[in-house]
C-alpha cells in the first residue's frame, strides 16, 4: 500500500493508543511528516530496530515492536519443544516509553506461551546479553536507541549465545516479522496473568550479583589496584542512563573507592536533559565530567552511553585540561596493558588472538603483532566478534585476549557476548591506576605507544539521507564509488581496493583476490602510505560513513594527512 493507504489504516483504529492517537491528530496536516512516518515498514537489520518514537510504520511504537517479537514468537514456534521452552530475556534502557515496550514484548511471547524473563527495572545492554547466556534462553530482546538523541528508540534481538543476531538469522526473523501485516491484529495476553502462570518472571538482582561476580575476573592486578587506586581520582558519568547502579558496584567491588559521579547526570532521565546528544564519542557530553574533574583535580573521566556498551574517557594534562582519547586509542592502550602484563606473568596463551571490526585502526594491530599475538578482522557489528569468540570456544583454535570497535565499544572478558561498557570501565580504571604509580596518566601511556608503533591517526564522518528516498541516494552514492573507481586520494594511491559486496579485491596492477568474510556493502580502499578509507551505509541509521586512517612518521603528519583525505573524500562526493 501506499503511504495515504497505511495513514488512513491507523486513523479508522477505534482502539489506537491513547499517546499515539494524539500524536497522529498533531501530523494531520503535516503531509512530510506523515509520509515519512508511513511510506515503508521500519528496516529490520542486523541491529534490530531503531528509529523515531510516534506512530506509523516507520516509527518505534506499541505495534512495531509487538510485530517484531510477533516475528520472533513465530519463529521459535518452529523449533523444538525444549528450545521453546528456554524462553526469552527482556531488558529496556532509560528511554521515553522503553519499560512500556518491554512489558508489550513480554505479552506477545505470552500470548505464543512462551516464557519471559524481563528484568524489574531499566538494565544496561550488556547485562541483557549476560542474562540471555546465564539462564540459558533461546533469545532476547533489549529496548534500546544507544547513543540515539531522545526522540529515538529501538529493538535489538540477541540469539542464544547471547550476541546480537548474524545476518543470516536475522534475515530469517525479518521474513517472519513481514509475514504479520496487519499490526492491530496481534494477540496480546494479559500480563497478570502471565505473572500468576509463571509464563513471565521478573528477574532482577540475582543476575545483577551473578554478572558482578564475573566483573571481579577483568582486574588483573589487584594488588596494583588495592595500592594506586586509591591515590587515582576518578569522575564517572552514565550520561543519564543504565551505568550507575552497575557500574558505580563494578568500580567498588574492584577496589576504586575515590571516584566520583557527575550527580546531574546520575539518574535516568529520558530527555538527556543536560546532553544534547548522550554519546560519550561526543566533547559535548563529557562537559559536566570535565567541570567536576577540574573541581576535584580528577585524573581519569569515564563516560558510558545510555545502554552502558560504550565508553569514552579524557585525561587530565599537567596544565588541569582534559583532553579525550578516541576510540581507536582506548583500544590500543587497554590491549597493551593486557598482553604486557599476561606476558609478564608467564600467562599469555601461545594461541591468543584480538578481534576486531575492518573499519577499526591497525594501531591495536601493530601492539598485537609485537606480542605474537594474532589480529582477526571481522565486518562491523560486535555480532560478529561474537561469531568469533564462539568458534574459538568450540574449536580451541585461539583464546580470545580483546574485541574491540572504533565506535567506542570493548570486550574484555567473553562472559558476555556484545561491547561491555562496564567491564571496559574497570579495566581502564585499572590501566589509569597503573600509569599514575609510575608519575603518569593515560595520555602518557598513549604517547609511549605512538613512539614505539608509529603514529595513527582516524576520523570517521558521515552523510545522513533521512526520510523518503534516503535509501535510493545512498544507494546511489555507494554506485558512484563503485563505478568511479578512485584511483587515489590527495595524490597517493590506491594499491587495492576491497568490495566487501563482491567479496573481491582488487589491486592497482588489474588482479584480484578473494575476500573470505561475508557480503557486506562496505569499499575499502588501501593507500600507498599504509594510511586507508573505508565506505559503507550505517547499520542502524539513514547514513554513509567515512573511515578514514592514516600513518606518519609524527602526530603532525599522521593529522595532517586526516585533513588531506577528508577534503578528498568530500570532494569526490560533491
Amino acid at each position: 500500500m501506499n503511504w495515504q493507504n497505511n495513514y488512513q489504516m491507523w486513523k479508522k483504529q477505534d482502539n489506537l493508543e491513547l499517546t499515539l492517537q494524539k500524536e497522529l491528530d498533531n501530523m494531520t496536516n503535516d503531509k512530510e511528516a506523515l509520509e515519512d512516518a508511513f511510506y515503508q515498514p521500519m528496516n529490520f537489520g542486523t541491529a534490530g530496530m531503531r528509529g523515531l518514537l510516534g506512530p506509523g510504520i516507520n516509527r518505534i511504537n506499541i505495534y512495531t515492536v509487538r510485530q517484531a517479537t510477533e516475528g520472533l514468537a513465530n519463529l521459535m514456534e518452529t523449533i523444538s519443544d525444549e528450545d521453546k521452552s528456554r524462553g526469552v530475556a527482556i531488558s529496556f534502557d532509560s528511554r521515553h516509553r522503553s519499560k512500556e515496550l518491554a512489558h508489550e514484548a513480554a505479552r506477545v511471547l505470552g500470548a505464543h506461551n512462551i516464557k519471559s524473563y524481563v528484568f524489574e527495572s531499566l538494565r544496561p545492554t550488556p547485562e541483557l546479553s549476560f542474562a540471555v547466556r546465564h539462564l540459558h534462553t533461546y533469545a532476547g530482546i533489549m529496548i534500546t536507541a544507544s547513543h540515539n538523541p531522545k526522540q529515538y528508540n529501538g529493538y535489538k534481538i540477541y540469539g542464544e549465545d547471547g550476541g546480537q543476531m548474524p545476518p543470516k538469522e536475522s534475515d530469517i526473523i525479518t521474513s517472519y516479522i513481514r509475514k504479520t501485516t496487519d499490526l492491530f491484529s496481534i494477540k496480546v495476553a494479559d500480563e497478570k496473568q502471565l505473572l500468576n502462570d509463571k509464563v513471565e518472571t521478573i528477574i532482577g538482582d540475582d543476575v545483577d550479583q551473578a554478572y558482578l561476580a564475573k566483573v571481579k575476573e577483568v582486574t588483573i592486578n589487584r594488588d596494583l589496584v588495592n595500592e594506586a587506586g586509591k591515590n587515582m581520582k576518578l569522575v564517572f558519568t552514565p550520561l543519564h542512563g543504565t551505568g550507575k547502579m552497575l557500574g558505580e558496584k563494578a568500580l567498588t567491588n574492584a577496589g576504586f573507592k575515590n571516584f566520583s559521579l557527575v550527580k546531574e547526570q546520575a539518574e535516568p532521565d529520558p530527555e538527556f536533559s543536560t546532553v544534547k546528544f548522550p554519546n560519550p564519542e561526543s566533547p559535548e557530553a563529557f562537559k559536566m565530567a570535565i567541570d567536576l574533574g577540574k573541581k576535584e583535580n580528577a585524573d581519569v573521566l569515564i563516560a558510558v552511553d545510555p545502554d552502558a556498551d560504550r565508553l569514552g574517557t579524557a585525561v587530565r594534562q599537567p596544565n588541569g585540561e582534559y583532553i579525550l582519547l578516541t576510540g581507536n586509542q582506548i583500544a590500543a592502550v587497554l590491549l597493551h596493558y593486557i598482553l604486557q602484563a599476561n606476558q609478564d606473568a608467564g600467562t599469555l596463551p601461545k594461541n591468543a588472538a584480538v578481534v576486531k571490526s575492518i573499519v577499526s585502526s591497525d594501531f591495536a594491530t601493530e601492539v598485537a603483532k609485537s606480542y605474537g599475538v594474532e589480529m582477526i578482522n571481522v565486518l562491523t557489528g560486535f555480532k560478529y566478534i561474537a561469531e568469533q569468540i564462539e568458534h574459538f570456544e568450540s574449536t580451541g583454535e585461539h583464546t580470545y585476549m580483546f574485541g574491540f570497535e572504533e565506535s567506542y565499544g570493548y570486550l574484555i572478558k567473553p562472559f558476555v557476548h556484545d561491547k561491555d561498557a562496564i567491564q571496559t570501565t574497570v579495566l581502564l580504571a585499572e590501566v589509569a591506576a597503573y600509569y599514575k604509580q609510575q608519575g603518569k596518566n593515560l595520555y602518557d601511556g598513549l604517547q609511549e605507544l605512538f613512539a614505539k608503533y608509529g603514529y595513527f591517526s582516524e576520523n570517521t564522518t558521515s552523510e545522513e539521507f533521512d526520510g523518503v528516498g534516503g535509501n535510493e541516494k545512498i544507494a546511489a552514492l555507494m554506485n558512484k564509488f563503485r563505478n568511479e573507481k578512485p584511483t587515489d586520494f590527495a595524490g597517493y594511491s590506491v594499491k587495492s581496493t576491497e568490495d566487501f559486496e563482491s567479496q573481491i579485491e582488487t589491486f592497482s596492477d588489474g588482479s584480484t583476490k578473494e575476500i573470505s568474510l561475508p557480503k557486506a556493502n562496505v569499499l575499502k580502499y588501501h593507500l600507498s602510505d599504509g594510511s586507508w578509507i573505508a565506505v559503507r551505509p550505517s547499520g542502524t541509521e539513514p547514513k554513509i560513513k567515512f573511515y578514514i586512517a592514516t600513518r606518519g612518521k609524527s602526530s603532525d603528519e599522521s593529522n595532517e594527512k586526516l585533513i588531506k583525505f577528508d577534503k578528498a573524500m568530500k570532494d569526490f562526493i560533491k
